[in-house]
């Protein structure tokens, strides 16, 4: 077992640094003096961006494993952005965070109450609940933020983050008074072939690291810990699998249900405090932006798994962060995607999938051919490039998926 284990970190660490030998070879390739594909900032940004889209991933994982399709994560986040910036405002940022997550569980609450408790469609019930959140918060932003300082109906005043750190000798973080050496950034300054990438990639992910970001990426192996190495994980994923089966051995399955889905509004609502409070350090109307759907496109992604959802979160929050920092280097993602579609075309030519191997090198030849023709892409492109990456994703990575067995079924006791 310890050896799978090895074996596995392996790959994945093998597979990350392949990641950034591609883009780095990419950034070469495709006009290296205005692309910044592979940088600390874009590193520091595509993390930044990654997280709240991750905390509504799991959250997803959460109700899903029990049975519950959370539709309505988007609007459990908005009642985390709005919560966590009125709680940060009055109390501080921890305490914005602690009630950020509240109000997301409220908001899993009205979903679980409506999906287990009276067995409303749970498309039905997270669609309403993603209608009343924005509406709820902007009534409460018109009774509570209108009357202060930088405050209005569709935004709150300005709130304090929960502080950043470096870690120290790697990104130059303090030990005991002592300003340590940052041995990545001077690396990265060096401009050697790769290893000043890597470094670049290494120095972003720990300096100005969020704290809140530090507990976020700790979920991840909380949640795998909890839902498969727990007898109440078990009967969680009981309950999503075989309910029947899990009540005729004495599992609460209303009570695991229950559980799970307000456990996913308060992860949902702990993202949408993050982003109020740590990425832009105030509440303003729409600014979850489609994250929590997103999010449900990172639970498919990594087939309802922990680490698969992050990984997800981590390829959509590089989307997002590159058309943020550096719009031109959508461009560039041209090249990368053409250069997958051919890949794709040959593992589908060797497994004798000759329809499949056509047209997917049909379309890896369009795509290269529009990276050859033209030096930028449209302007309307790059603002949705999370959303059409997120699209491709979900449409190559079906084939290998599978949910729950009794992912979105109503149940009700003694009912086959």
């Amino acid at each position: 077992m310890e050896l799978l284990r090895s074996s596995t970190v392996l790959r994945w660490m093998l597979a990350a640094l392949g990641v950034v030998v591609v883009l780095s070879v990419l950034q070469e390739l495709a006009r290296p003096e205005t692309i910044d594909l592979v940088s600390v900032g874009t590193a520091e940004s595509t993390l930044r961006r990654a997280v709240p889209i991750l905390l509504a991933g799991l959250g997803g994982i959460w109700a899903e494993r029990a049975g519950v399709v959370n539709i309505g994560l988007e609007g459990m986040m908005v009642l985390g952005t709005w919560f966590g910036a009125w709680g940060a405002l009055e109390f501080g940022p921890w305490w914005g965070i602690a009630i950020g997550i509240a109000g997301g569980a409220a908001g899993g609450l009205l979903h679980a109450v409506a999906t287990v408790g009276f067995g409303v469609d749970h498309i039905v019930s997270g669609v309403a609940v993603n209608i009343v959140a924005p509406a709820l918060a902007r009534f409460l932003s018109g009774e509570v933020f209108s009357g202060r300082s930088g405050g209005g109906i569709t935004q709150s005043p300005r709130v304090d983050s929960v502080g950043h750190f470096d870690l120290p000798f790697l990104s130059g973080g303090e030990l005991l008074g002592w300003r340590t050496p940052d041995m990545l950034g001077w690396t990265a300054d060096q401009n050697w072939l790769l290893a000043s990438d890597i470094a670049a990639v290494l120095s972003g992910i720990t300096s100005s690291l969020s704290w809140a970001t530090l507990l976020a990426l700790s979920l991840v192996p909380v949640s795998v810990f909890i839902l498969w190495r727990t007898p109440f994980g078990l009967q969680i994923r009981a309950s999503g699998e075989h309910p029947v089966a899990a009540d005729s051995l004495g599992v609460s399955v209303y009570r695991m249900k229950f559980t799970a889905v307000v456990v996913s509004g308060a992860l949902a609502g702990f993202g949408g405090a993050f982003i109020a409070i740590e990425q832009t350090g105030v509440y303003r109307e729409g600014q979850v932006q489609g994250r929590g759907f997103i999010g449900l496109a990172t639970v498919i992604f990594g087939n309802w798994q922990p680490v698969g959802a992050f990984l997800g979160s981590l390829l959509f929050g590089f989307a997002d962060a590159l058309q943020l920092r550096d719009r031109t280097a959508v461009h560039a993602l041209l090249l990368l995607a053409g250069v997958a579609l051919a890949g794709l075309a040959l593992r589908a030519l060797l497994k004798r999938r000759h329809g499949s191997a056509v047209l997917l090198a049909s379309s890896s030849a369009a795509v290269l051919w529009w990276y050859a023709v033209t030096d930028e892409v449209a302007g309307e492109l790059p603002p949705i490039t999370p959303h059409v990456v997120t699209l491709l994703v979900l449409v190559f990575a079906t084939s290998r998926l599978r949910m729950p067995a009794a992912n979105g079924l109503r149940y009700r006791r003694g009912q086959e």
